[in-house]
């Protein structure tokens, strides 16, 4: 027992000093830039005929040190002649006027008409339910072109002004690709409408080489899907346009480079990535696998394949709440899940209590987001089984996304995206509509570089820091209520449409559109403030000491 009682020690006193350095410290607790694809992002896609309600759904965690700051961008008109910057650098801005670290690279001709879009990290949602999800897979490092004009970032942020559909997403980005060239590394994105969802990956084509080499992969109705930082595409079936889109030079660049012969079968992600982010020959890794595995256990896919699909059908239709519970998982239950492990003695059991009552029970300390140097402890108090592995929430996590398009709604109020900030395991989500037209200002400020309280950021991730250093006690108060402003929403929502459409059907659009402004305003400040008062419930509890 005194190994194990030194490894508890151990975890407390790094639980509590860790929650001082993040405090003291954020932008140091960044990943390094080896570890970009294993601590970046995860993507779950849901065909209409997949998911419980007919929404078309696609997801994102932004897990990295990116900006929080989000903002309703408004329609405009431009005159004739107007252009528009396009930067590197915006998604690690404070706020959404400053210009501190961002670079312009170039001017291009503005459009006649822009939509309205949600200014996320990484634009995710326009008036006309265009939505999207990100993934970064890095790919081959031959392949980038640091000259390139366009990150992926400001290919969506273009795609969204101007683009109803994912078709018309695809093939405009295809275009700006082409003529501008991109000068991102291996990126996924998840590309949804209220009538299909779509997984778009693009590379550069190496140093010196003006466009950029990409396809794109239809998801079927019934079907879900999953990306998180491994290139996906395989086979692309040429023949078949209305599941397939590729950029013209999708094999040449690949003969070119010397990365396909010619002749075996074409394979997008074995030309262009070759491996996942352990350098395993595969198109997965672990969180693929285990969402996989968790929406169509009959399927039978395991960890010896070589290759997952794109997608399957899974075994029961998949609603909203399923979609975020699996953005927040840490593989609780599996024998992937490294809290799971850290048994410690029931000082509950009486000498009269039988085996039904267990001998060992897990430790309130047991945290499943452990970091790297939390775990070298225990290895280096003997725990052989303590190695990091790569959970789909992670505690670094800046945003993260569910949304939904709907096509039997107008697109103001059937565009919904449900945004949590933090760690998604912990946080509560809270909607922004394809027609909020302003968001409260806690959300126009950026946590990332300093703990401010006008930040809405650090009123989620102080509770949810504490939380973690007694997760097993936390956990009790947290997870109900993260789940319940989910539940809320979701329960709300059909009174709201109803309402909606009564305001548009009356005339009163402005009232329309107030409706859902002031209703994602409502639910965000009440999750705001419980989030407070959670905090301070574990700070009042912790009077000992950690």
């Amino acid at each position: 027992m005194l190994i194990n009682s030194l490894k508890i020690q151990s975890r407390v006193l790094l639980a509590s000093c860790g929650l001082l350095s993040f405090t003291l410290t954020a932008a140091a607790q960044r990943p390094s830039t080896a570890d970009i694809d294993r601590d970046a992002c995860t993507s779950i896609m849901v065909g209409k005929r997949a998911s419980t309600d007919g929404s078309v759904i696609t997801s994102h965690t932004c897990d990295s040190w990116y900006r929080t700051w989000m903002q309703s961008v408004p329609p405009a008109e431009y005159p004739r002649d107007t252009v528009v910057s396009i930067w590197k650098g915006r998604m690690h801005t404070e706020y959404p006027a400053s210009r501190d670290g961002m670079k312009e690279t170039v001017k291009i001709p503005q459009a006649k008409r822009t939509f309205r879009y949600l200014d996320t990290a990484y634009p995710c949602l326009n008036q006309h339910q265009l939505a999207m999800g990100e993934t970064t897979y890095s790919g081959l490092d031959t392949l980038v072109n640091p000259d390139g004009v366009f990150m992926i970032e400001e290919l969506q942020r273009i795609a969204m002004e101007r683009c109803r559909t994912a078709r018309e997403a695809i093939t405009l980005m295809g275009k700006l690709i082409k003529e501008y060239g991109y000068g991102d590394g291996g990126e996924c994105l998840t590309i949804a409408d209220p009538k299909e969802v779509w997984i778009f990956e693009v590379q550069g084509e190496g140093k010196g080489n003006k466009g950029g080499v990409w396809a794109a992969q239809r998801i079927p109705d019934d079907h879900i899907a999953v990306s998180a930082n491994v290139s996906r595409i395989g086979r692309i079936d040429f023949k078949d346009k209305e599941n397939f889109m590729w950029s013209d030079n999708v094999k040449s660049v690949a003969k070119k480079m010397g990365l396909w012969d010619g002749k075996s079968e074409f394979s997008f992600w074995k030309a262009y990535s070759k491996h996942n982010y352990l350098k395993e020959p595969k198109n997965y890794s672990v969180r693929e696998l285990y969402i996989m595995q968790q929406l169509a256990p009959s399927a039978g896919f395991n960890a010896q394949m070589e290759e997952l699909p794109v997608s399957v059908k899974p075994d029961h239709k998949v609603s909203v709440q399923e979609v975020s519970r699996l953005l927040g998982s840490y593989y609780e239950g599996s024998p992937q899940n490294l809290s799971g492990r850290l048994m410690v003695k029931n000082k509950k059991k009486k000498p009269t209590d039988g085996s039904d009552v267990p001998d060992m029970v897990l430790s309130d300390v047991a945290n499943p987001w452990m970091q790297p140097d939390e775990i070298a402890v225990y290895e280096a108090l003997g725990d052989s089984t303590m190695k990091n592995i790569r959970t789909v929430s992670v505690p670094w996590c800046s945003y993260s996304t569910v949304i939904q398009c709907r096509d039997w709604l107008p697109d103001a109020v059937g565009g919904v995206a449900w945004v949590a900030l933090d760690n998604p395991g912990e946080s509560p989500r809270f909607p922004i509509f394809a027609g909020t037209t302003e968001l409260p200002e806690m959300l126009k400020i950026c946590g990332q570089h300093r703990m401010r309280d006008d930040a809405a950021l650090w009123h989620f991730r102080k509770a949810n820091k504490l939380a973690t250093v007694r997760w097993g006690e936390a956990r009790k108060t947290l997870e109900p209520a993260r789940d319940h402003f989910l539940q809320k929403g979701l329960d709300e929502l059909p009174g709201l449409e109803a309402r909606y459409q009564q305001l548009i059907k009356e005339q009163k659009e402005a009232d329309a559109a107030a409706l859902l402004t002031d209703y994602t305003r409502d639910l965000f400040g009440a999750a705001i403030y419980r989030w407070d008062e959670l905090a301070n419930q574990y700070w009042k509890s912790r009077w000992k000491g950690f």
